[in-house]
């Protein structure tokens, strides 16, 4: 997918002076002239392991600088059958970054007839990120990442987050991402120290701890909006693949969390 000679591209990297590549596919021609409060950011986003596999649960909120651009983003996306990722940081380029990452896994399975291992897609992950560092380090278009996959080899999900320059760890029970996940790093710990490991919890164990630390997290970062207006999404990943948590599940989870809220009224502090 390399760029011929005298493309549109090509000719907008020239008169820049400037341009990059995500992986084969084209960046897009920095800007370094754009105002910070026209990118709109996505926050926050959880990974854990769960009995069975791995729950993502995001919240639904989207902002620009202090203001709030949207409040049903979709933070969670499938990149094929048994990988989801979890993005938060910049919409846009999340967005651009998706869908070369889904072409990319096609176009490889189609050429080589396989699918890529999960090592290759992670890889490709880290390429997408470090392609986009000359952008991120202008402020304009940084995103952060977290991957979740079924590994049929080991019979197990696996989580796996990212720095800004593409530098990929894996994890071996949870991993958060976006503003509201500095709040709430040390409540995963202390999950883990009182109760169990997350790896040990049933999914509808997981997706109530999940939600208390999302509802924790919006009470501590403005640009998270928690659960109280829309319900956030929760996507899981097993050995069958990809699937949603039920809205009415969800519900009855959050009804419990509070349970002496009245008509989504809080009970007043005395």
């Amino acid at each position: 997918m390399n760029s011929r000679s005298g493309d549109f591209q090509e000719l907008l990297n020239g008169a820049s002076g400037e341009g990059g590549r995500v992986g084969d596919a084209p960046a897009l021609v920095s800007a370094p002239a754009l105002r910070p409060d026209l990118d709109t950011h996505g926050t926050t986003v959880l990974a854990v392991k769960y009995r069975d596999g791995v729950l993502n649960v995001g919240d639904r909120r989207a902002t620009a600088a202090m203001s709030i651009m949207f409040d049903r983003a979709e933070k969670v996306l499938a990149l094929d059958d048994y990988t989801l990722i979890a993005i938060s940081g910049s919409f846009a380029r999340a967005m651009e970054i998706v869908r070369y990452l889904k072409h990319a896994f096609k176009y490889y399975a189609r050429r080589e007839l396989q699918e890529m291992s999960l090592d290759g897609k992670v890889s490709e992950v880290s390429r997408a990120i470090a392609g986009n560092l000359p952008m991120a380090m202008q402020g304009i278009g940084a995103f952060i990442p977290i991957v979740s996959a079924y590994d049929p080899r080991t019979n197990e999900g696996r989580i796996f987050f990212y720095d800004g320059m593409g530098a990929r760890f894996e994890t071996t029970e949870f991993a958060a991402a976006g503003s509201g996940s500095e709040r709430i790093r040390g409540a995963f710990d202390y999950i883990i120290r009182t109760r169990k490991p997350f790896r040990e919890m049933s999914l509808e164990e997981a997706l109530q701890e999940c939600l208390v630390l999302l509802d924790i997290a919006a009470d501590l970062d403005a640009a998270t909006g928690g659960f109280s207006k829309v319900l956030p999404v929760a996507k899981g990943i097993n050995a069958d693949g990809i699937f949603e948590v039920d809205a009415a599940q969800m519900q009855r989870i959050v009804a419990g969390i509070h349970p002496r809220e009245d008509a989504g009224l809080a009970t007043p502090v005395v």
